[in-house]
């Protein structure tokens, strides 16, 4: 077997598999080929990634049985930094206290550092606007953070300051409000009229076949996560009139908290979010049939036009009931303004 690069590299090639591999699950053999820099997670992760080559044919399952002469190459992904560091960068703040901070993100803005986003983050402001109050609070690449939005999401969050308000604050999300008050709201702006007033969307999230998104899958697939949404229409744009799509601002309160969820259940029953690049990409020609500026005006949105309007709980010291509401930011609201006037 060859020696490994170092991590730093972008890939290591070369590892071949000898006699004394066979039947052995490929990330045994390759957390024991790299050595103790890489665990076993870390090796599944890589692994789930996609970025191991058996024979040149990317093999995503980590039990995957190894064959001597097995010869694998593995790609990395550039080193991440020790912590992120503060920067200066404006925040919106709704509500802070000594426990936490409550805040409307922007459009744009990553919530945590990561691949491609090291720096300009949500949690690089904290720490500038936080000093050293968020050191440690759930873990240095995410001080504070008990949820997120995307990137291209605005709207309400909340983010802890102390270890027991992370506490106490995880908790809740992950209870997802049924043994408390926690309420979340969204408005989307998504493209058909749905047939009825407001219904549930209760449908098992998992892997996409990408592995980048997420997709409904059978509920006895092996990452499926049970995920319900519940939706209300809020307003319906274009009803009276065939010659132009259709589309209608919805609420969406979110039962479980799903990575994509509102975006994957909206797509699933035929109402993508308007703009949304990952789930709603098929229905991209629906704006050719709006007129114009309208038409241009959803070609250049440059996002998904969703935005966290609401967010209530009880604070996790005082135990009063907080609740925080974010109007649509300019850009979404701009566009919802376009199709009142079809």
């Amino acid at each position: 077997m060859s020696d490994p690069d170092s991590e730093a590299g972008a890939a290591m090639k070369g590892l071949t598999a000898g006699p004394d591999a066979a039947g052995l699950r490929l990330d045994q053999w390759l957390a024991a080929a790299l050595g103790p820099d890489f665990s076993r997670n870390r090796v599944q992760t890589l692994i789930r990634q996609g970025a191991v080559r058996v024979g040149g044919a990317v093999v995503s399952e980590p039990k995957r049985k190894m064959v001597s002469g097995d010869a694998i190459s593995l790609e990395l992904p550039e080193p991440e930094p020790a912590e992120p560091a503060g920067e200066d960068i404006p925040l919106d703040i709704l509500f802070e206290d000594d426990q936490l901070i409550v805040l409307n993100k922007p459009p744009g803005l990553v919530v945590h550092p990561g691949a491609g986003n090291w720096t300009g983050t949500l949690v690089n402001a904290l720490i500038h606007h936080c000093s050293d109050s968020l050191s440690g609070i759930g873990g240095v690449k995410r001080p504070g953070i008990v949820h997120r939005l995307d990137k291209d999401t605005s709207g309400v969050m909340v983010v802890a300051k102390t270890d027991r308000a992370h506490q106490a604050l995880s908790e809740a999300f992950a209870d997802h409000g049924r043994a408390g008050d926690l309420e979340r709201a969204y408005m989307a702006l998504v493209w058909n009229i749905p047939q009825r007033r407001a219904g549930t969307i209760d449908a098992p999230l998992g892997r996409a076949s990408d592995r980048t998104r997420r997709a409904v899958v059978p509920e006895g697939r092996d990452d499926a996560r049970h995920a319900v949404t519940h939706y209300a229409v809020l307003e319906r744009f274009g009803e009276k009139q065939e010659e132009f799509a259709k589309s209608a601002l919805v609420e969406c309160r979110l039962e479980t908290g799903r990575t994509h969820q509102i975006r994957v259940h909206m797509a699933h029953i035929g109402h993508p979010v308007i703009g949304d690049p990952d789930y709603g990409a098929a229905f991209r020609s629906k704006a050719n049939r709006l007129p114009e500026p309208l038409r241009s005006q959803v070609n250049a949105f440059p996002r998904q036009a969703l935005h966290a309007r609401l967010l209530a709980f009880r604070h996790p010291v005082s135990g009063e009931l907080m609740r925080f509401e974010a109007p649509l930011p300019a850009d979404m609201e701009e566009l919802v303004a376009g199709f009142r006037n079809l």
